[in-house]
């Protein structure tokens, strides 16, 4: 009977050391997943468009802006339609590369009540200079800096540009984009909207 308590004893010792081993070892690559898993979130977080409150779309809705060819873009006259809107600067290579596309898209899908604007977050005589050489069949707001902020309530928490929003016709945001559009964006965001 001793000789079997040896046995036993001598069996433990010698997995035991090992099995805390291993035990050690997944706690720590438990720990490295989660710790790379919290990581991607975070940098995916910082990255995306902030969830918006009711507060904010209501508040866009009541803006107006000056025209830079002169009288006022009043986004309150714009709802009833679903709208895209595009905050955009001349000094933005980005933002210049996709306002042809934007037009283009405008211009096919006007006539199912798509409506698109532009929101210069720019200097007024900048954009007028822009417009005058490179004009564009959507209306242009003059947000100036302001619309830095205005930007940041719709969920552009980074101040991000070009950063694009698109409202259904009731009024409500749909969809959020930091960074320069594509024609997928633009696809997908008709669909939700039509």
């Amino acid at each position: 009977m001793k000789n079997e308590v040896i046995e036993k004893s001598d069996t433990q010792d010698v997995s035991e050391p090992a099995v805390n081993a291993s035990r050690r070892h997944w706690v720590v690559a438990g720990l490295g997943v989660t710790a790379g898993l919290a990581g991607a979130l975070v940098a995916w977080q910082k990255f995306q468009p902030h969830a918006v409150m009711d507060e904010a779309v209501q508040n866009f809705w009541a803006q107006s802006f000056e025209r830079p060819e002169g009288g006022t873009l009043s986004m309150k006259e714009l709802q009833g339609k679903p709208l895209l809107v595009n905050f955009w600067a001349t000094w933005c290579p980005p933002c210049i590369e996709e306002l042809p596309l934007i037009d283009a898209f405008f211009n096919q899908n006007k006539a199912k009540s798509l409506q698109v604007v532009g929101l210069a977050v720019d200097q007024p005589s900048m954009v007028r200079r822009y417009l005058s050489q490179k004009p564009l069949s959507f209306p242009v707001g003059l947000a100036g800096f302001n619309g830095t902020e205005l930007g940041k309530t719709l969920g552009n928490a980074q101040s991000v540009l070009p950063f694009s929003v698109i409202f259904d016709a009731k009024g409500g945001l749909l969809a959020q984009k930091a960074g320069k559009l594509e024609q997928s964006d633009l696809d997908a965001w008709l669909k939700k909207v039509t």
